[in-house]
């Protein structure tokens, strides 16, 4: 599945959201859900930016909550979006 021209990856209530190739992706944890017509739905949603460098293992770069799946992906699209375009710039 994708979004937002990224890959979403889920599992129960955890799921990575972007491309491990990139420097950056985002974990999120789906903290509570409810039933809403029959479909469980989220409604707290933990997520932080990570770095996929297994090689130098880095602390999460950012981290935020919201009270939906899709107001975090929306934000988790901005970080990577951001984080892989700046980490594809030409250094000085």
């Amino acid at each position: 599945m994708n979004y937002k021209n990224y890959p979403l990856v889920r599992k129960g209530t955890e799921a990575y959201y972007g491309r491990m190739s990139d420097p950056y992706v985002v974990y999120l944890k789906l903290e509570q859900q409810q039933k809403d017509c029959g479909i469980q739905v989220a409604r707290k949603v933990e997520f932080y930016q990570m770095s996929t460098d297994l090689e130098n293992p880095k602390p999460p770069v950012q981290r935020a909550e919201r009270e939906n799946l899709y107001e975090a992906l929306d934000v988790a699209a901005e970080w990577l979006n951001r984080a892989n375009q700046t980490s594809k710039e030409p250094k000085e």
